[in-house]
């Protein structure tokens, strides 16, 4: 098998790091914080000093970090990925970036004789710790097939998109479809409660309906059980809404909706709540309505 370099071991990547060794590869980890990478190290995973040491150690060296500036210094910065990768490599970023960074880097590895491809996720820290991700992968279809053995062991639903950026594009419609529900189900719940009705009970009738989602049945839930402890953070959904409408204004597609919700995001990070859930937008229409879907739990 080919050894797995992993760079960023967060509420995501550690479960995603954990599920590559629990499916045999051996494994090379990296982080800013140590108590993930002793945790890992524990359960068998060789440490690295740097990004450098990863890419010299590896096969494949996969990221999963938290934005497009974090992508560009641990590549391409000082004792960064490149400065360690070997011709025949394969890096894979599934963090959520830029897809005009997934180009430029794509382009960069290429000319060090590297394969790249960009491959963001779906599905939560639920996903992450389950492999059962949603895998949406920008890059050559070679790249591709050499790498979906190390996908399989960490999702379920993996989709070639089509060449390097068509990842973070597909990820950043995700985030808009999402982010969108979640604002839906929220006005939805929370007139519901206004009006006199059990939410409980309405989120019951609409999973069986039209309306039925993935988003009302797990969200939907942590809404009425007042459960904001992070999966995925207030500030990275804004951060990937951030990243739609810069697409938005290059490809001159108007996103208006899309531009309230991330305002919604905004405001939340303004007043201190960055790092709950981000089916705690609900609380930006609870303060509206002067009331709340559920009590504290």
């Amino acid at each position: 098998m080919e050894t797995i370099g992993f760079i960023g071991l967060g509420v995501m990547g550690k479960p995603m790091a954990r599920n590559l060794m629990k499916a045999g590869f051996p494994l090379v980890v990296h982080n800013r914080s140590r108590s993930a990478v002793d945790e890992l190290a524990k359960e068998g995973a060789r440490v690295a000093a740097s990004p450098k040491d990863v890419a010299a150690q590896s096969d494949i060296v996969i990221l999963m970090l938290p934005d497009s500036p974090d992508v560009e210094a641990v590549v391409a910065g000082s004792n960064g990925v490149f400065d360690g990768a070997r011709r025949g490599m394969l890096l894979i970023d599934m963090g959520t970036s830029s897809p005009v960074l997934a180009r430029k880097l794509a382009r960069d590895a290429e000319a060090r004789g590297v394969d790249m491809l960009d491959a963001p996720v779906s599905g939560g820290d639920v996903g992450a710790i389950n492999a059962t991700l949603s895998i949406m992968v920008g890059g050559s279809e070679s790249a591709f097939n050499r790498a979906l053995p190390v996908f399989q062991a960490m999702g379920k639903n993996i989709v070639r998109i089509g060449d390097a950026g068509a990842g973070q594009i597909t990820k950043a419609a995700n985030q808009i479809v999402v982010g969108l529900t979640i604002e839906a189900i929220s006005e939805a719940l929370v007139l519901a409660a206004k009006a006199g009705v059990d939410p409980a009970k309405v989120r019951q009738a609409l999973l069986g309906g039209f309306a039925q989602s993935r988003v009302l049945e797990v969200h939907g839930q942590r809404i009425l059980d007042r459960n904001f402890t992070p999966g995925a953070r207030v500030k990275t959904h804004h951060k990937d809404l951030q990243i739609a409408l810069a697409l938005s204004q290059e490809y001159a597609v108007p996103l208006p909706v899309t531009a309230r919700v991330d305002e919604m995001f905004d405001s939340m990070l303004a007043a201190g709540q960055g790092d709950l859930d981000h089916s705690s937008l609900v609380t930006q229409i609870e303060a509206l309505a002067q009331i709340r879907v559920a009590g504290d739990k």
